[in-house]
């Protein structure tokens, strides 16, 4: 079992090679951008709030860790990959049995590697700090035992595919080789190797005089004060860490509670502190933001350094951050009163892009990609959809355009709402069980739009949506079922008052089964309001009608000012000529899903699609949904970042625009100084390579080949024309009397016109959480 495992750099002399040698793919670092931007200089740099006035420094822990093992080598290269060109790399020292310094993340193997597997039977129990624990410990092995160990991904909710490469534990030698900008060592449990007659202090001293070691860091009071003397401030820097506020310091026997408390004493012995990023903005209850704490302001004034922890992009964030990394950094180097000194995360893409892209922007930032941001349900992500509340976020957060999906209720009023069904999107179920009833051709059971008065649903309870339940991931609980729901009148009121938005969009579904079965003239009363508001006689604003209906789109084709928008239903995996001409007779543009451009197979990017090419050469701009803050709704390839996903669809693809339920967050990214001159954007700034991922995991690892999504083709589009406007039913007539075949979930038959009904063979996949780990 032993025979087959690579041999550890320690004592081999050699990195793992195969898997360094294709992380260059991972990023398209040259390439020609195909996107309409504004051109030039970023600006003078930025003032910093740090305690030297320079920019706060990226901590890699253990490299790369939030995608392949921690402290691997390919973790380590794919930080000079991503990053800061100045990242830091950290490693968690430990020390095997003939006092060999390796790096990795704990004290015990059993998460990091494979060891439990190799050695089997081979644990043992240790009191650690006080704290009895059993499992797999370096110091039980020595450094030829672990040359057989293979390092293996620790957090269970991340990939563990790329664990079947075998990475080799490395050593503080095998890190300092790959040249770093910076290294830092950390010794976490000085005291308890010292209990069992190893010394951290001796093996440090003397990794010091064959490697520059730029920062070290420990717990351990004891620790840092019997090596102080020997390093050179200017060239090492001692961090004293922080652990839990009621958690013991072994050497002073007090809390680190009241050592915060005594900054002056900390400074005799180190330059600065390592600390939880709750020690610098608490968090209540309820995971909100609590009040700053004077914790970095005091520092500095005592003279000391801050580096904040615990940043993972694939982790429930504050409620504060809407779920978007990007958010969380700037919180701690771009409130207006402090800026902590570096970071140490396991995406060190991101704080990267972070400080040198996106801090210090500006509120007056221009745009400097011509991508429009077009809403979900207005900002859907905070607040409930389609309230009052959501679309002023969206206007406030930048949105271009902004969204109306159609409803319509039994009087006939027309109202945004992104469900025909109300069970879906307020608390109607609580209230209105005796409404419910069974539409087959709208899914079966509900309580339905048309059922109701406007004035009763007025009178609803909104509900935020939770696309992601499974990860435990809840929108903005405070806000759950806050705001109004809003007609379509004043949907449209607000947007003219708005004097910031480019357009706005309204989409209308099921219209066929409206008109039919329920003799409400839907798109009569889209057009009745537009007129009324005053839309006709304007240019300011742009109105975008959208359908998955081609019959819907072709009823207005002679609305000259109307862009038809056509919304590809199916996730695709290309598209037929003739379908792409059909679509050009009756539309303007294309909206379709992100899996029509980058398929997924178990999570994992699997190429790129000719979709956008297609449509584009027809002149057709391509609009491409949904965008979402949440890590769950990423491939692996993005990092457990939206910033990420974004600069790949859009520098990669030069799409026309994103939907998003975040319009914050792209709206945001259109102005990072990093776009302005694309010929030269930095690393954390280039996109994705499609593909280039799952091409790193090993043969025994891949997942399944995937049959490649169908293409559109005329079946999908062709539909019969609309019908006429029926008879309203009776309140004795069930809703669905009279109906024939179920249509298609968008209330039309597809293939009408052809005699037949195509249905979808399209593969959804989920999109798992981590970011490019």
């Amino acid at each position: 079992m032993t025979g087959c495992r690579r041999k550890s750099p320690a004592m081999s002399a050699s990195l793992h090679l195969p898997f360094a040698l294709l992380l260059p793919i991972l990023l398209l670092h040259s390439f020609t951008p195909s996107v309409s931007a504004q051109r030039g200089g970023s600006g003078s740099a930025p003032r910093w709030q740090t305690l030297s006035g320079n920019s706060p420094i990226v901590v890699a822990r253990g490299g790369f860790s939030g995608l392949v093992p921690d402290s691997s080598s390919a973790a380590y290269q794919l930080t000079q990959l991503t990053s800061a060109p100045d990242a830091v790399f950290w490693c968690d020292l430990q020390l095997s049995k003939d006092s060999f310094g390796l790096c990795l993340p704990d004290v015990k193997l059993d998460n990091s590697t494979d060891i439990a597997q190799v050695y089997q039977g081979r644990q043992n129990t240790y009191a650690v700090n006080g704290v009895r624990q059993t499992g797999w410990f370096a110091m039980d092995f020595n450094s030829t035992d672990l040359s057989t160990v293979a390092l293996a991904q620790g957090v269970f909710s991340r990939s563990q595919k790329f664990d079947s490469n075998l990475f080799p534990i490395l050593t503080p030698d095998d890190v300092t080789a790959l040249k770093p900008a910076g290294f830092w060592l950390n010794i976490q449990h000085d005291a308890f190797y010292a209990q069992h007659n190893l010394s951290m202090r001796a093996y440090v001293l003397a990794a010091s005089r064959r490697m520059v070691i730029n920062y070290i860091s420990s717990p351990e009071v004891g620790f840092l004060t019997s090596i102080s003397s020997r390093f050179n401030p200017r060239i090492t820097k001692l961090f004293f860490r922080f652990n839990g506020f009621d958690d013991v310091e072994p050497s002073t026997n007090q809390t680190y509670g009241s050592l915060r408390s005594n900054l002056t004493f900390i400074k005799t012995f180190a330059s600065g502190i390592l600390v939880p990023k709750t020690y610098i903005w608490p968090l209540d209850a309820s995971n909100y933001l609590q009040p700053s704490t004077s914790l970095v302001l005091d520092a500095h004034k005592a003279g000391l350094e801050v580096v904040a922890t615990d940043f993972y992009n694939d982790a429930v964030l504050s409620y504060n951050y809407s779920y978007d990394p990007v958010s969380e950094y700037l919180q701690f180097v771009n409130n207006g009163q402090f800026s902590v000194d570096g970071v140490l995360s396991d995406f060190p893409i991101t704080p990267s892009a972070a400080f040198n892209c996106f801090a210090h922007m500006g509120q007056n930032a221009s745009d400097k990609v011509n991508t429009l941001v077009i809403t979900k349900n207005g900002a859907s992500g905070d607040y409930p959809g389609c309230t009052n509340l959501a679309y002023q976020k969206a206007i406030s957060d930048g949105a271009d355009v902004i969204d109306c999906p159609i409803q319509i209720s039994q009087d006939g009023v027309a109202f945004c709402q992104s469900s025909i069904n109300l069970i879906d999107t307020t608390t109607a179920a609580e209230t209105l069980t005796s409404l419910s009833t069974n539409v087959p051709e709208l899914k079966g059971d509900g309580i339905y739009t048309f059922s109701l008065n406007w004035s009763q649903i007025q009178d609803l309870t909104p509900v935020i949506s939770n696309p992601f339940p499974s990860y435990q991931l809840v929108r903005n609980p405070k806000e759950r079922n806050a705001g109004k729901l809003v007609s379509l009148a004043d949907f449209l009121g607000m947007a003219k008052d708005a004097g910031s938005l480019s357009g706005v969009l309204i989409n209308i579904e099921n219209a066929a089964y409206l008109m039919e079965k329920q003799g409400l003239a839907v798109l009569d009363a889209v057009e009745t309001e537009l007129t009324k508001a005053g839309y006709d006689n304007q240019t300011a604003l742009k109105i975008m009608v959208q359908s998955t209906n081609s019959s819907v789109l072709m009823k207005l084709k002679d609305k000259k000012q109307y862009e038809l928008v056509y919304a590809v239903d199916e996730t695709i995996g290309s598209a037929d000529p003739s379908a792409v001409s059909d679509i050009k007779n009756f539309a303007h543009s294309v909206v379709i899903s992100k899996e029509s451009v980058f398929p997924e197979n178990d999570a994992f990017v699997t190429r790129m699609t000719d979709v956008i090419t297609k449509l584009q050469k027809a002149d057709l701009p391509v609009y491409v949904q949904t965008f979402s803050n949440e890590f769950a709704s990423q491939p692996w390839d993005f990092f457990a970042d939206i910033n990420v996903e974004l600069n790949t669809y859009i520098l990669g693809t030069n799409i026309s625009g994103v939907v998003t339920d975040f319009p914050e967050t792209p709206n945001r990214y259109k102005k990072n100084r990093c776009l302005a001159n694309l010929d030269n954007v930095p690393p954390y700034m280039a996109p994705v390579q499609a593909g280039s991922l799952l091409g790193l995991v090993q043969t025994p690892s891949l997942p399944p080949a995937q049959a490649p999504n169908p293409p559109l083709t005329e079946n999908d589009i062709a539909e019969a024309p609309l019908p006429p406007v029926g008879t309203r039913p009776t309140a004795d007539s069930p809703p669905g009397a009279g109906a024939t075949p179920p249509p298609s979930p968008s209330g039309q038959p597809k293939g009408a016109a052809a005699g037949f009904v195509v249905s979808s063979v399209a593969i959804l996949f989920t999109a798992l959480s981590l970011l490019l780990h």
